[in-house]
């Protein structure tokens, strides 16, 4: 076993020189530690270091008289506020060397081959906590310490770049008014300075924004729309910087971005509605709405529909009951929801939907055999069958197709009765005929008693109408109802209605007007009216209240309300205000019972409010309509605020008024020139009624019924039309009062046509509701097909002429060609009998004349004969 000498200078095993020794030997070294401190040391040594780099603290180790002798290795670092110096690394040459607490992996000796001394100290992963003072210990065992020779000073300086330990969020979403602070706090070696910018140039301290805290706070006190934007924090010190950024935006409502569009799907196939939002903040709800009802809780869609994160709509498969209009609302919780809508159409074969097992028919009346049918696109056209036999409505009297796909039959008979099918079809095909309807001809219920056509009472009275009607054998009893023909409600308290008969008690002007008796069974329906005047009460409203303008003034004409009887005058007076305007101002109309007036010293350009108040002897009446004018501005040319009425023709008793809405020419002078529009003036006929198209047989019937009121008015009826453009009038020659029908034989197929009658009195008119009409694509088919038949047949005619004409050619050509054939051939034989007798020879005469023809010997060859070619081709022959 080796011997080595300890540090106390007794020989030892080297195996029993180990760490547990190390005390032994401590002890003396300390002893030895504090004499050195007191000895004299070189210059402390500054070294800086970067966080986390490594440094070599450089100490040498000078022996004794230049001869090496055991020594201990101690580094050492004076912590904390009283300067106590706490041993980091001990080494002794062959014992284990000692790391202080932190310093564990991170101190070692320098190796031998190194260029530092040999007591040098490599310090690694260097810590902020490394700074500070260390000393470096050479301790010579059983020697007095070197003062000058066994102790060096080190200074650490460790450097580290910024980093953040407070920073704002990165989005900060306020609203204008609102206080906030920015704060941002960061570390380093040297301590960083914090500098603060928005969008890209410095922060300018003011009134309401100031820096605090050594910069780590911006504060600012009221928010304004300047100040919105992005606001950066940069950390820096001498090793580096840094910068955060925080986004200072104003809060805000959902925003719809991608709208969903309308659109049109089949039947079973798959319909997405697209809804896009943006918000601020982004947290967006999206709730979507089917004709204002959440589409989660609607049974029939619930388990179709699906909303998408992403906010869209999607029902598969689409069935034709969702048809109907679709909403989108968007929210974040801030302001109000904010919504788009789009239209679903759904198309799908014609169907129908209903078959009633019975249908009654009135005999003798008009009745209607009903197809219920649902469609879209909509209806073209409806085939029936009449005891499983095709029904050609359009070549059956008295039987047409409604527009609805109905039958009408203008007048029954029993020969209508039978079992019926109907099969609709659109553009989409059908989806079958209806069940088989069994449709019975029945009489119609009849009025055993009748109201009077008309019932005059005084105010506070009481009247009682009458009414009764009977079925017929076989049918129900009718009931017996009565209605005002306005629709209005009867007044429950003051009318008793027992069977058929009314009473009305204790009469007010309100109840003025037509009532109707109206019974009705499963057969028919039948109406009967009457008129009660209610007389002694103030004037009733009137009506139609037009007006025509001009710079200055508003002219006003109306139509008298009923003026509470016959010993009661009326007398009107004009409320008018400038809209906008609370109070009304007020004109008597002058003569007295004049229903026109016109208002002056108006300003121009303005709009105005109008209404007129008819009063008697018992008080004023009820206000007409408001109807708004403008008047017209100055310095342009007339531009009259008045609705122009179409399709009048001069009248000898019309009046002169301004043309409406178009721009006029002027004169060198600049007075505009104002071409006449005649407005006819005088009491209109009633409103023509119920006008109906109907497609025939022979072409399409336009009917319509006369008016209830002042029918006996009308002079003649006039049919408008138009598809695309203008109105158009359809008939040339007037109708005639007693007419109420028209038949159209022009139609063309597939096109759909708007209707309107209009009644013309001698100096006014009126018109009838617009009816809209489709014609059914068959009748254009039907055209097309006889226009392409009529064209074969006319094509097989030229044909069969032209081969005609050819042959009389041919045959006239033949004719000719063998008359020339004869000629040529007696003059050939001529010749060659004159060669052979000289003498008597006869030439063929010369030509003479303009007149020649070549030689037919090269056209027509005899056969069995010679010719003297020569002498024939010195010739023309002339015939």
């Amino acid at each position: 076993m080796g011997m080595r000498t300890d540090p106390l200078g007794k020989s030892r095993p080297l195996s029993l020189l180990n760490s547990s020794h190390l005390f032994y030997v401590l002890i003396p070294l300390v002893v030895l530690i504090v004499v050195a401190k007191g000895a004299g040391f070189q210059d402390a040594v500054h070294i800086t270091a970067i966080l986390g780099e490594s440094v070599v603290f450089n100490c040498h180790v000078e022996f004794p008289e230049g001869h090496p002798v055991p020594y201990v290795l101690q580094w050492e670092k004076k912590v904390g506020d009283t300067g106590q110096d706490i041993p980091i690394y001990i080494w002794y040459e062959s014992y284990p060397t000692h790391s202080g607490e932190g310093y564990e992996g991170r101190v070692s000796r320098v190796s031998p081959e190194s260029p530092y001394g040999a007591a040098s100290l490599n310090l690694t992963n260097i810590k902020e906590s490394d700074q500070g003072w260390y000393e470096c210990k050479v301790v010579f065992l059983n020697r007095s310490p070197n003062q000058h020779k066994n102790g060096t000073w080190f200074h650490l300086d460790v450097h580290a770049p910024p980093r953040f330990v407070v920073t704002p969020e990165d989005i900060i979403y306020v609203n204008l008014g609102d206080a906030i602070i920015l704060n941002c706090q960061a570390e380093g070696t040297p301590t960083p300075e914090i500098l603060w910018y928005k969008d890209a140039n410095p922060v300018e301290p003011s009134a309401t924004i100031g820096i605090f805290n050594d910069g780590t706070e911006l504060r600012i006190s009221n928010i304004r729309h300047e100040d919105i934007g992005d606001y950066t924090c940069i950390a820096r010190n001498g090793e580096g910087q840094i910068s955060h950024t925080a986004r200072v935006i104003i809060a805000g409502g959902a925003v719809i971005m991608v709208p969903p569009t309308n659109q049109t799907k089949l039947e079973g196939e798959k319909v997405q509605f697209n809804c896009e939002a943006k918000a601020q903040p982004g947290n967006v709800t999206v709730k979507w709405f089917r004709e204002g009802a959440p589409v989660k809780e609607l049974s029939s869609l619930e388990t179709r529909v699906t909303i998408r994160r992403d906010g869209s709509l999607v029902i598969n498969p689409v069935s034709s009951d969702d048809t109907g209009q679709y909403l989108c609302e968007v929210s974040n919780g801030i302001g109000e929801p904010q919504s788009a809508s789009a239209y679903l159409n759904v198309e799908y074969p014609a169907k129908v939907t209903f078959t009633p097992t019975i249908q009654y028919l009135p005999f003798r009346l008009a009745g209607v055999v009903q197809c219920y049918i649902k469609a879209n696109p909509p209806l073209q056209y409806v085939t029936w069958t009449k005891d499983k036999r095709l029904l050609e409505p359009y070549q059956t009297k008295d039987i047409v197709i409604m527009n609805n796909g109905s039958l009408l039959f203008t007048r029954v008979n029993e020969n209508h009765q039978g079992r019926y099918t109907c099969t609709p079809y659109n553009a989409q095909g059908t989806q079958g005929s209806s069940g088989q309807m069994e449709v019975l001809v029945r009489k119609p219920p009849t009025f055993t008693v009748e109201p009077e056509a008309m019932y005059q009472r005084k105010v506070g009275e009481t009247v009682e109408m009458h009414c009764e009607a009977v079925e017929a054998e076989g049918t129900q009893k009718p009931t017996v109802q009565w209605q005002r023909r306005d629709g209005n409600v009867l007044p429950k308290n003051r009318v008793k209605i027992v069977g058929g008969n009314i009473t009305i008690e204790s009469l007010r002007r309100s109840d003025f007007g037509f009532y109707q008796c109206v019974a009705s069974n499963e057969v028919a329906t039948i109406v009967t009216a009457t008129q009660l005047v209610v007389e002694g009460t103030q004037p009733h409203a009137p009506y139609n209240l037009t007006g025509s303008s001009t710079e200055f003034s508003v002219t006003l004409s109306w139509l008298p309300g009923y003026s509470g009887g016959p010993d009661y005058k009326q007398d009107y007076t004009i409320w008018y205000r400038e809209s906008g305007v609370t109070e009304w101002s007020t004109i008597p109309v002058t003569p007295s019972g004049s229903t026109q007036v016109t208002i002056n010293r108006l300003a121009p350009a303005t709009n105005y409010e109008f209404q007129v108040i008819g009063k008697n002897a018992l008080g004023d009446g009820m206000m007409s309509k408001v109807i708004t004018v403008r008047t017209l501005d100055v310095g342009v040319p007339h531009k009259v605020s008045i609705t122009p009425t179409p399709f009048l023709t001069p009248d000898e008793n019309a009046d002169i008024l301004d043309y409406s809405n178009i721009v006029l020419p002027t004169d060198s002078t600049g007075t505009a020139f104002i071409p006449p529009i005649y407005r006819p003036k005088g009491p209109k006929p009633g409103v023509p009624r119920n006008l109906t198209v109907t497609e025939i047989s022979n072409g399409f019937l336009i009917t319509w019924q006369p008016p209830i009121e002042r029918a006996n008015l009308i002079r003649h009826y006039v049919i408008k039309y138009k598809t695309d453009g203008p109105w158009k009038t359809l008939n040339k020659a007037s109708i005639r009062p007693e007419d109420t029908h028209y038949l159209v034989k022009n139609l063309v197929g597939g096109r759909t046509y708007y209707f309107r009658i209009f009644a013309y009195s001698l100096k006014s008119y009126e018109t009838s509701e617009e009816v809209k009409f489709s014609v059914p694509a068959r009748v254009k088919h039907k055209a097309i097909t006889a226009g392409v038949v009529g064209g074969i047949l006319f094509f097989l005619v030229a044909i069969i002429l032209s081969v005609c004409a050819v042959k009389i050619c041919n045959k006239r050509k033949r004719r000719k060609q063998e008359k020339a054939y004869n000629m040529v051939a007696c003059r050939i034989t001529d010749a060659r009998n004159g060669a052979n007798a000289t003498d008597s020879q006869v030439p063929l005469k010369k030509n003479v004349k303009s007149e020649t023809y070549r030689d037919y010997e090269s056209v027509f060859i005899i056969p069995g004969t010679s010719v003297d070619t020569n002498h024939i081709a010195k010739a023309e022959y002339q015939v």
